[in-house]
């Protein structure tokens, strides 16, 4: 499976929010897809097609359903409107997150928007200041390289694909070049220049080993 073309967000945002009264991170990638609105919501949130690029889940696939990431996050979805919105609560690790999913017609197909909002608890900021948004917004993008692959495909698994292609040189200089750009993200947001290139460059560390 060729992965060379199958780049991950074209859109990288990083903003401040408020949950409960509670200052918050967001973190924002969006991509557009050559397909169908009603396929895409298919391809996001039918069992059989998300473990095909994204993992080994399981649960209820309803609005207040449970659901588990095989080695990752669990939640609850608190938000389902096909085609357009789905929301979900992202626990891992003993903390709670919240990820958000829009989809949205446009000439180009159909924009994927994946919006990832991150508490600021001693242990969660601790996380923001060693890593900035490049952590959530590499991982996220690893995602959306799947998906893209998986609808350009024949409908198999890329999983195994997309890992030894991570793996790869090729793969190792994309995720640098998109921990990179989460860095100049950050700096758009308002963070200085130094500090958020040093957490950039902390978080291409994590996912390659090297840069």
């Amino acid at each position: 499976m060729d992965f060379s073309k199958a780049f991950g967000a074209t859109v990288r945002e990083v903003a401040s929010g408020e949950r409960d009264g509670r200052p918050t991170h967001i973190v924002r990638a969006s991509r557009s897809y050559q397909t169908t609105q009603t396929d895409l919501w298919s391809a996001v949130t039918e069992k059989d097609r998300v473990q095909r690029w994204f993992g080994e889940v399981s649960g209820e696939f309803r609005l207040g359903g449970r659901f588990s990431i095989q080695g990752n996050a669990d939640g609850r979805i608190t938000i389902c409107e096909p085609p357009k919105a789905l929301a979900l609560t992202w626990e891992f690790g003993g903390n709670t997150s919240w990820v958000s999913a829009k989809l949205e017609n446009t000439q180009d197909g159909v924009l994927l928007t994946i919006e990832h909002e991150l508490p600021t608890d001693e242990t969660s900021e601790a996380h923001w200041d060693n890593y900035g948004p490049g952590a959530t917004g590499v991982g996220w993008e690893l995602g959306m390289l799947g998906l893209t692959a998986y609808l350009a495909g024949n409908g198999q698994s890329t999983l195994a694909a997309g890992g030894a292609w991570a793996d790869g040189a090729s793969g190792k200089n994309m995720l640098c070049e998109w921990a990179e750009a989460w860095g100049l993200a950050h700096v758009k947001a308002g963070t200085d220049h130094i500090v958020a290139m040093e957490s950039a460059d902390r978080t291409a560390k994590f996912y390659t080993g090297e840069c």
